[in-house]
């Protein structure tokens, strides 16, 4: 069964400490092309991060971005810092008393106004280790398998839809083909005819020459026959259709050549055949064959 390079795969877990979700976004490429947004605290898996993307997606542009947060209530909050203020206050009790000043409370608010007291945003930033430090890559990565999964199982899906879709096409091609076969006849008759009626008009010619009229006839002949293109352009639709049901995950490329074949001898007969019902088949043949080289650039 067929592959799809599109696909899409999301995972998200939040608990009391963090948020973290992973989203993962494939479509259609020569290669594996992947673009990567990560938090900083995870730039350093980023290697085996890629390597496991693709060894499971194998082609295709992919897109991964991952985010984490911390909710607020998990936020590092500033703290008065309970040695400093009693330092500043009995400090200024002691000038207080020194000047025969009252102490009341002011002392105290002038006291949790000194500096060091009560820390700034960003003393109490570096103050507090960084939350995101706190998880681990280990805690992690399932969400970045999850991700991985719903993603294949994408492309799994696209890929049947696909498949029924290119067996349509080529299914179409079959009866085309077959309506060539039911005509050739007919065809062939029409050129036997064509060829007795030049026949004594030839034959009758002073200058005519029995062996260079057989060799243009045996000529003719064989440039009309297509017999050996209806049998090879029947045999590649055979193993178009085994190969699309092989269990080889990487199927889009031995795809791409049969449809080169088959378009090799779709375009042979038309250019044999010499003959109008032919080459009306023949182009809705070509019309089927387009379809098919579309969707397989979709392919694994």
């Amino acid at each position: 069964m067929l592959i799809s390079m599109t696909g899409y795969g999301q995972a998200h877990r939040e608990t009391d400490a963090y948020t973290a979700s992973v989203e993962l976004k494939s479509i259609n490429s020569k290669t594996f092309d992947l673009s990567l947004r990560l938090p900083r605290f995870l730039q350093s898996q980023e290697t085996e991060i890629r390597n496991t993307l693709a060894k499971a997606l194998l082609r295709g542009k992919v897109n991964l971005n991952l985010e984490f947060s911390r909710p607020a209530a998990a936020r590092a909050v500033a703290t008065i810092n309970r040695e400093a203020l009693l330092a500043a206050y009995h400090e200024l009790r002691a000038v207080a008393e020194s000047l025969h000043l009252p102490v009341s409370e002011e002392t105290l608010l002038a006291a949790l106004r000194l500096p060091g007291v009560i820390p700034t945003a960003a003393e109490a930033q570096a103050a507090t280790p960084d939350a995101a430090e706190e998880v681990s890559w280990a805690e992690l990565q399932p969400l970045l398998q999850e991700a991985i999964s719903a993603i294949q199982q994408f492309r799994h899906d696209e890929g049947r839809a696909l498949t029924l879709e290119i067996l349509g096409y080529i299914a179409t091609i079959r009866q085309q083909l077959a309506a060539i076969e039911q005509h050739d006849p007919a065809r062939v008759e029409h050129v036997r005819q064509r060829l007795h009626s030049h026949l004594a008009e030839l034959t009758s010619h002073e200058q005519f020459n029995a062996t260079r009229f057989e060799q243009e006839v045996l000529y003719y002949i064989e440039k009309l026959d297509i017999a050996e293109e209806k049998v090879r352009l029947a045999a590649h639709l055979n193993y178009f259709e085994q190969a699309i049901h092989q269990p080889d995950e990487a199927v889009g490329k031995k795809l791409g050549f049969l449809a080169q074949e088959i378009g090799r001898e779709i375009n042979t007969i038309g250019s044999k055949a010499n003959d109008a019902t032919v080459q009306h088949l023949v182009v809705g043949m070509k019309e089927e064959l387009e379809k098919i080289k579309e969707q397989l650039n979709n392919i694994l």
